[in-house]
């Protein structure tokens, strides 16, 4: 595709591929829907700089050799090489692919590793390397572009231009490398690369792997990692966490992230028999005359075996059977949470509640009150600082939790009890504090000190029985939306970390969905606070001069 004088706003790839999503000439899911307004908002900040020649560069050199890429390719290359800002960064660095089987994933990031390994792209040393958890898998696009080097047609070119073996793909001029690895290299330690791909994220359970590969990076300019995939059947695993990262991203709740979420799926599992909406899950269907062929037949076989049924669902439109454990609520329940507190009320009666695991991890307190058929849950959490190294813990969140003064990092050897009780004593400001609930876990700690700072402290009990007893309220106060935790994405980060496990005896349990890197403390904190639900009244409305600022 060559430029043409027409004026586009932001770059032909770009603008294009946004007015084919937003007219609707071609299907798109809600998450590709929202990705177009996120990157407007993002392309409109002042500072940020469109480099139409890397773009083109790209595009143009390496499709002599593998294949002339369309428009959802076109469209993620402007991201991936030409936006920036005006100190040189890359506005994104990471790149999330979420497509169905069949899209074309290996081949285009293919058709990348030989751009990124070329004189053209610019960076000397720019080691490439291609992760996955089998080695078949990790071979696949290192073999696409072997192929390209061996082919006989251009051969004796290549071979002045590359040294390459069925190990190493190297640049003989810019001495950049491209390797596969699996999982479990025993080479993986000690690397500089310039870039890690992640081949089918969705097999990994935990970051162990990840964590290594990426750990090398930020030594080369213009470090990048690729996570490419399909849906699969982890649940809780990486895949997993990068979906619930897309979301705080597209909804501008991580505003510095550097994630470049391409998702592709289905909106809701009918659209399967609409082969029209084939589209959404996978952008490459209507180029590709064989995909549609496969796909069909897959659609046809399905019908008669369940386990063929949940494959294609899954694999071919990004839409996995529904997760036997059930979220507490919606995403965007979840996000109608950020409602204001109230601006006129008295000092209201409230209910404080604290959940303290572990000295050096986490601990959340809040109060929790009612006002005008509402109910209000504010809350603070301490962190020790070795969690945020021990754990995989995603940093993004507790940034922005840092700089909204939802928590606070501690130094010491383990989170202050004192600093807990001092901020209840500052919301006595505002709040007249009825008592202050907690499980015994860490009571022998706290509550003596509450006692005598002169809070009445009460142990309340946790578990399946206690759970079953507040669902009820809890699944009612976040679908009916009348549950209000301001502007505390942090708040609604812990709740989306917590899952409902259904017992055989009609009992229930809140539980984490991974015991490390999601954390729960400010979740179970408030449904300590819920147990006291009925003690509360509500806040009465004062005048003007009782104005409470949150």
């Amino acid at each position: 595709m060559k430029m043409t004088s027409k004026t586009y706003k932001y770059h032909p790839y770009i603008d294009d591929y946004m007015r084919m999503v937003e007219q609707g000439e071609i299907e798109a899911c809600e998450e590709q829907k929202q990705l177009m307004e996120f990157l407007k908002w993002k392309l409109d900040q002042p500072g940020v700089v469109i480099d139409a020649e890397a773009i083109e560069k790209s595009i143009e050199k390496p499709a002599p050799y593998f294949f002339e890429l369309l428009p959802w390719q076109r469209f993620c290359n402007a991201f991936i090489y030409g936006v920036r800002y005006e100190d040189g960064r890359l506005m994104f660095n990471r790149y999330f692919l979420e497509l169905g089987r069949g899209a074309g994933k290996n081949g285009y990031i293919s058709y990348n590793s030989f751009y990124m390994t070329s004189n053209h792209h610019g960076i000397q040393r720019y080691d490439i390397d291609i992760v996955a958890t089998s080695e078949k898998q990790a071979k696949t696009s290192f073999e696409d572009v072997y192929d390209v080097l061996d082919d006989p047609s251009s051969q004796k070119k290549m071979k002045k231009i590359f040294y390459y073996s069925k190990m190493l793909i190297q640049h003989r001029k810019t001495k950049s490398k491209l390797e596969y690895n699996t999982s479990n290299a025993r080479t993986k330690d000690g690397k500089r690369s310039g870039a890690v791909i992640f081949d089918e994220i969705h097999e990994y359970e935990d970051y162990s792997n990840v964590k290594v590969f990426t750990s090398g990076l930020g030594k080369k300019k213009d470090p990048r990692t690729f996570y490419i995939t399909t849906d699969g059947y982890v649940r809780g695993g990486v895949l997993d966490d990068l979906k619930e990262e897309t979301k705080m991203v597209l909804n501008k709740e991580l505003p510095e992230s550097t994630l470049f979420p391409f998702i592709c799926k289905l909106d809701h599992e009918g659209e399967v028999d609409d082969p029209s909406k084939w589209e959404k899950a996978n952008p490459s269907y209507p180029y590709l005359e064989h995909l549609q062929q496969e796909m069909k037949q897959e659609y046809h076989d399905m019908q008669i075996n369940a386990s063929l049924r949940l494959e294609f669902m899954t694999k071919r439109m990004n839409c996995p059977q529904a997760d036997v454990r059930k979220e507490v609520a919606t995403y965007e329940d979840r996000l109608a949470t950020e409602q204001p507190f109230p601006e006129e009320i008295t000092g209201a009666e409230a209910i404080g509640a604290i959940d303290f695991a572990d000295i050096r991890d986490f601990c959340s307190a809040g109060v929790y009150f009612k006002h005008e058929g509402k109910r209000y849950w504010k809350q603070h959490t301490w962190i020790h600082h070795l969690a945020l190294k021990l754990q995989d813990i995603n940093p993004e969140i507790i940034d922005l939790a840092k700089e909204k003064e939802l928590c606070s990092i501690e130094f010491g050897k383990s989170i202050d009890p004192d600093k807990v009780v001092n901020w209840f004593i500052d919301m006595l400001d505002t709040f007249h504090i009825k008592k202050v609930v907690m499980d015994k876990y860490r009571a022998a700690i706290l509550k003596p000190k509450l006692e005598e700072a002169g809070f009445e402290v009460e142990i309340v009990r946790k578990g399946p029985a206690t759970h079953a007893m507040l669902s009820p309220l809890v699944d009612d106060m976040f679908i009916n939306q009348t549950i209000v935790f301001g502007d505390d994405p942090l708040m609604r980060w812990y709740v989306g970390n917590v899952y409902k496990d259904e017992k055989g005896n009609g009992n229930m349990e809140y539980c984490k969905i991974d015991k490390d890197k999601r954390k729960t403390d400010g979740f179970f904190a408030f449904l300590h606070a819920i147990v006291c639900d009925d003690e509360l009244e509500e806040a009465q409305d004062l005048g003007p001069m009782d104005v409470i600022v949150f």
